[in-house]
């Protein structure tokens, strides 16, 4: 689109129009493809709008353009209609090209990007996948837009939760003697326990309320008692979350654990304090300040002389930008977490600390009964809700396909079982709340995963069936295509979206929006159906038609793969 747009913005300097020349698209299909407002240039030329788009319809009467095969006044906005088979040639032999949809906006610009930011000792639950689906698709926008990402998770290993788990671990020991008998989930495990005992707290805290600060301390401390079964049970965590990141495609560059960088963030709260930027508060807590600037007081140490989060996050920010040297650093978290990051940032500003910070929320994924809490247990695990889908899905393929090899099901059942997954949790702008619906995320028709694979496994077929031989990826250079023979709408169409591409890319960056790409594959897929349901690919006489078709179905084939690949989410030969 930004070949196609150049030229005719070129015709319009041609004919006198100046200043920010900008072209968008018409409400209605047959108004046209692009349209230019002449609201600006109407003030430049003491004309009103619709009469200085008269005056630019007259002047490109007199213009030759293979691009453009008509242009129309409706009202204030002067509309073109282009010509088919020039687009076609055009977006065709861009889609083409192995960097298609690529951009340079970064300028090998260095990002860093922390997620998911989980705990040691809790679950991971599908909060946790959102947030993996949308950091994954995000380092990879990034990629296509000639940034060097920095990909790094920093997990807490060190917060008041462990310390809530490893008494529950302590209290089941000495009432069960469980230690000796675990079962192979150990990650999962240590996730119950810490629900389990988070209740028992809730209830009766001030009888525990001792014990739990006295453990705080000793775990700070690194006191023999407690570290060896801290360093054991956080193993246990971490080996989980390396399997699942595996599993879900995450490829860190560094993780930092809290229990590293803890004591420095010390350090800083005692500077903050010398500079009277932070103070004593109420039994020796310290704490800072920030109600002038609409935050609240913060909470910097406890009057125990135990470390919160802010007091190990202050470092991380620190460390973070001494060793990587980059232009920005973003955190992706639950929404919930919105406020605490505006408090981080604020007290790093006010110590001077001047390196761009982003915070990106994301909304909470519920239960269809309500609200997911890990303290009480009510939510839903990332496996368990993986489990569910592969089988839903094994069955489907394994009714559709009884010829089928196990092996070969079971290897497309896990594809689209990870594509259900990611799609469903980048389909709603990443602040949005979503309830997950398994009906509509397994569905193989609408808005959802399968519906999008099946197009792709659809074009395969076409292109096995057809039996002309198109070179795999570089077809469209083949100089014997005649574009001429795309003509009709619903192929204009197909054409127009594919070549919208590049600024779908550098839209959902812009606006840290994986959902972008989600809704384009929805419209490029159903755009094809359309097509396909409309005109016929295989079954005809002339075979340069047919190989004009299937060039073009190749091509959607090759921007929905991409597209995809962006939400790290792979494609099927068949379904």
């Amino acid at each position: 689109m930004d070949i196609l747009k150049k030229q005719i913005i070129e015709l319009l300097i041609s004919v006198g129009v100046s200043g920010n020349i900008d072209l968008t698209s018409p409400p209605k299909a047959e108004m046209g493809d692009l349209a230019f407002g002449c609201f600006g240039i109407a003030k430049e030329w003491s004309v009103s709008p619709n009469e200085a788009a008269e005056k630019i319809v007259s002047e490109f009467l007199n213009l030759k353009s293979e691009v453009i095969k008509d242009v129309k006044v409706f009202g204030p906005y002067v509309n073109f209609y282009l010509n088919t088979s020039v687009v076609a040639k055009i977006v065709l032999t861009e889609v083409a090209k192995k960097n298609f949809g690529a951009n340079n906006l970064g300028h090998e610009k260095k990002v860093l990007i922390e997620y998911p930011s989980q705990n040691t000792h809790k679950e991971f639950h599908i909060g946790h996948l959102r947030i993996v689906a949308i950091g994954n698709t995000l380092v990879n926008l990034y990629n296509k837009s000639g940034f060097k990402m920095i990909p790094i998770n920093y997990v807490n290993d060190f917060g008041s939760h462990v310390v809530k788990c490893l008494w529950g671990v302590l209290k089941r020991n000495k009432e069960q003697g469980i230690m000796s008998k675990l079962p192979e989930n150990k990650q999962r495990w240590l996730g119950e326990v810490y629900a389990e005992a988070s209740n028992y707290i809730k209830e009766y805290e001030l009888e525990v309320r001792s014990e739990l600060d006295d453990l705080q301390k000793k775990l700070e401390a690194k006191d023999k008692s407690i570290i060896k079964l801290f360093k054991q049970t956080r193993g246990w965590s971490i080996d989980g979350f390396a399997r699942l990141s595996q599993e879900l495609g995450i490829k860190h560059d560094k993780i930092f654990y809290e229990s590293d960088v803890k004591e420095k963030g010390q350090k800083i709260v005692d500077q903050l304090l010398q500079a009277g930027i932070a103070e004593v508060g109420e039994r020796g807590a310290i704490i800072i300040n920030l109600e002038k600037f609409g935050l609240d007081i913060a909470l910097l140490r406890k009057s125990t002389g135990a470390g919160v989060y802010l007091t190990s996050d202050l470092a991380l920010a620190v460390e973070k930008f001494k060793k990587y040297k980059v232009e920005e650093s973003i955190n992706i978290t639950g929404s919930e977490q919105e406020f605490y990051f505006k408090q981080l940032f604020k007290i790093l500003e006010l110590n001077g600390f001047k390196n761009k910070m982003t915070h990106i929320g994301c909304g909470l994924v519920n239960l269809p009964s309500g609200k997911m809490s890990s303290r009480t247990g009510s939510v839903i695990l990332y496996e368990d809700l993986r489990d569910e889908i592969y089988a839903k899905m094994y069955e489907e393929t394994k009714s559709r396909h009884v010829d089928w090899k196990e092996n070969k099901i079971k290897k497309i059942v896990g594809v689209l079982t990870m594509a259900v997954l990611k799609f469903t949790m980048q389909k709603h702008e990443a602040a949005k709340l979503i309830t997950f619906d398994m009906k509509e995320a397994t569905s193989f028709e609408g808005f959802s995963a399968p519906y999008i694979l099946y197009v792709v496994a659809r074009i395969n077929s076409l292109l096995r069936k057809s039996k002309i031989n198109l070179q795999p990826r570089f077809l469209v250079s083949e100089p014997k295509i005649n574009y001429s023979l795309l003509t009709n709408g619903a192929e204009k169409k197909l054409l127009m979206l594919m070549g919208d591409y590049n600024e779908i890319v550098i839209k959902a960056l812009k606006n840290y929006n994986p959902s972008v790409i989600t809704k384009y594959c929805f419209d490029l897929a159903q755009a094809f159906n359309d097509y396909y349901n409309k005109v016929s690919i295989l079954n005809l006489d002339d075979k340069e038609v047919i190989k004009a078709r299937l060039v073009l179905c190749r091509a959607v084939k090759l921007v929905l793969t991409d597209a995809l690949g962006l939400l790290t989410i792979a494609t099927v030969q068949e379904m």
